[in-house]
């Protein structure tokens, strides 16, 4: 199961709970309504602190993982220059042999 199936899960039992007990408290009905609109007040507070940290951290790892792949893509593109230039350096000594056996 998804860690964020899990954790909606426990926050949706945590608020139940809230409300029915708030419900059966021995407290005037405004009152009631009162806590019930505080607790869901502090329940969004601490869960839009969770989603922005949540943010936060994949954003940090967006950034590694693309100065990563650019460091990768970086090291690709040197081995394969250098691949040419191997390739134009044989190309050049094969022909400059060739020259050589067709003048002798």
């Amino acid at each position: 199961m998804k860690t964020s199936k899990i954790l909606l899960g426990v926050l949706a039992g945590a608020v139940a709970g809230t409300v029915v007990g708030m419900l059966y408290a021995p407290e005037k009905g405004s009152q009631t309504r009162r806590q019930i609109l505080d607790k869901g007040d502090d329940y969004a507070e601490g869960l839009k602190n969770k989603l922005e940290a949540l943010v936060v951290s994949l954003n940090k790892k967006y950034q590694s993982t693309l100065v990563e792949v650019e460091g990768i893509v970086t090291k690709g593109k040197n081995k394969y220059e250098n691949a040419l230039q191997e390739v134009d350096g044989l190309m050049a000594n094969a022909n400059s042999k060739l020259e050589d056996h067709k003048n002798n």
